[in-house]
């Protein structure tokens, strides 16, 4: 039984963050080094209090013991960055409109679906965006012709981005029109949040997925958007995610990866064609 909490809180050990960087990583890939102690801290420090633990490493102990899995999803919620915003690293969304979509909006056969998936979504953001771009691009034939799968590892996260539920200011930056499009502005209680319009969400497709375990499964997709999170691999982890990715775009499909990210050192076949834009040209 965990103690009440009457003191301040205690302080993370050497041996507490090795231990917490140890789970961290079998179950996420996220790198947590020796100077990450300031951060476990700081997320962690809430959790900790709240359930009356004398000691971080007590709260390990917890993690470790409880089989429901419930604690260590929470733990990685915690820690897990979700840092993101509407039309992050413009450029990728434009390359999207000039170069990805045209291609795709005119294959012969009628009814070809567009498939994208948005890996390591966090709150939502760019899975909408992709949304909103390719509502542009194709017009109303996008409510049945796109489908997208925005995937994440925090439930949290997640949770924020189902509901499609935004502080005003989240939206602010972009075009008016493009505001009066595609969000639903809040009255009364929800003055000031904005919710992502109807056709966008029903686009979408929300689902918890570990980049490090198998892809979700279904028809290849034809781009994905991985970004802002490599960074936190290691490059192992890295080599396993961007063959995971690799296995999963349709041949001649695009992967998008952060402008700060880099596959140099990783092993794959595909091709650069722009920055931080690779492109699958063969089986």
């Amino acid at each position: 039984m965990t103690a009440t909490w009457t003191e301040s809180a205690p302080e993370l050990t050497a041996h507490d963050l090795a231990a917490i960087a140890r789970i961290v990583y079998e179950r996420s890939g996220i790198c947590l080094g020796s100077g990450k102690g300031a951060l476990v801290t700081a997320r962690l420090q809430k959790r900790v209090k709240q359930g009356g633990f004398r000691s971080f490493c007590e709260y390990v102990r917890h993690v470790r013991d409880d089989a429901s899995g419930a604690e260590l999803t929470a733990l990685v919620d915690a820690i897990a960055t979700n840092h993101t915003s509407m039309f992050r690293e413009p450029q990728h969304f434009e390359f999207l409109r000039d170069v990805v979509v045209p291609p795709l909006a005119g294959r012969p056969g009628s009814g070809r679906l567009i498939f994208g998936w948005s890996a390591a979504c966090a709150t939502g953001e760019e899975a909408c965006s992709i949304a909103m771009t390719l509502f542009e691009s194709l017009g109303d034939d996008a409510a049945w012709r796109v489908r997208l799968l925005a995937s994440d590892l925090s439930t949290k996260a997640l949770a924020t981005a189902e509901a499609g539920i935004y502080k005003d200011a989240r939206v602010a930056s972009l075009p008016a029109l493009v505001q009066r499009k595609y969000f639903e502005r809040g009255v009364g209680a929800q003055r000031g949040f904005v919710r992502v319009a109807p056709a966008i969400r029903r686009v979408i497709e929300f689902r918890r997925a570990n980049l490090l375990e198998a892809a979700p499964p279904g028809p290849p997709f034809d781009f994905i958007f991985c970004r802002n999170v490599m960074i936190y691999f290691d490059q192992s982890a890295q080599q396993r995610v961007v063959q995971s990715l690799e296995r999963r775009l349709a041949v001649g499909g695009y992967l998008f990866i952060s402008h700060a990210e880099s596959l140099n050192g990783i092993s794959h076949s595909l091709k650069w064609v722009a920055p931080a834009v690779y492109r699958r040209v063969s089986r």
